[in-house]
């Protein structure tokens, strides 16, 4: 509650605790600000910074401003688009990364969603849908167009087939994904893991559930079995 010059007593809505910390990558400015703008009208909504996808410094930018969300307009990085989405998922693991593009192009949203990308969103879809779209994804929910999902399923299914038939389950870990599970090969506790890595715990527990869901197991023991029936060297742990 607050009291105007007239001693009048007027409610104001309380402000969320904890507003979605959301990070705007778009190499047209007008467009990012603009987003910004309508995005910084939602209570739960906080637009942590600004940047182009073409930055030298963009993934210093999102380990300093750790977002909850990541968006970029990947129109600027082409063939180059999914490169730059696992370079941003492996510098902020706990990001959601949705994808903003006018472009209807099956490949590249493959390549997003082979990325780690939790989103595709079509410029064309309105500001409310694309907020519902952010909220969603911080719950667990995945997007993509409709038309593209077939395709999209179809590939991610495939290459999990192939990873089989190539008879290595690690193919599909990350270099980061890797040292964790080192680290759990040789017993080593999260918190000890993180500080060999120099990451947060929160950031070695999302690794660890991305290992149990990627080599579909259910808990330490297994993945550590599967890790060296596959010839994963420890020693190469940086500890």
């Amino acid at each position: 509650m607050k009291a105007d010059q007239g001693g009048i007593i007027r409610i104001v809505p309380a402000q969320p605790l904890n507003p979605l910390r959301v990070l705007l990558i778009d190499d047209h400015t007008m467009v990012a600000e603009a987003l910004a703008a309508r995005l910084s009208a939602a209570d739960d909504i906080w637009v942590a910074g600004r940047c182009s996808a073409t930055d030298k410094n963009l993934l210093d930018i999102v380990t300093r401003l750790r977002p909850d969300v990541i968006t970029i307009d990947v129109e600027p990085l082409g063939p180059a688009t999914g490169k730059v989405l696992r370079e941003l998922v492996a510098a902020r693991p706990e990001a959601k990364v949705v994808v903003l593009s006018a472009e209807s192009d099956l490949g590249l949203a493959l390549d997003a969603a082979r990325a780690g990308a939790a989103a595709w969103v079509a410029k064309s879809q309105g500001a409310a849908e694309l907020e519902a779209i952010l909220r969603g994804v911080c719950r667990g929910k995945s997007w993509y167009p409709p038309e593209f999902l077939g395709e999209v399923l179809r590939g991610l299914r495939a290459d999990v087939t192939r990873a089989k038939e190539d008879n290595d389950a690690l193919d599909m870990l990350s270099p980061r994904e890797r040292d964790v599970l080192r680290g759990m090969m040789e017993g080593k506790h999260g918190r000890q893991i993180a500080q060999e890595l120099m990451i947060s715990t929160d950031t070695v527990r999302t690794h660890i559930r991305n290992i149990f869901a990627k080599l579909d197991v259910h808990n330490r023991l297994e993945a550590v079995r599967v890790a060296r029936a596959a010839g994963l060297n420890i020693q190469e742990f940086p500890g």
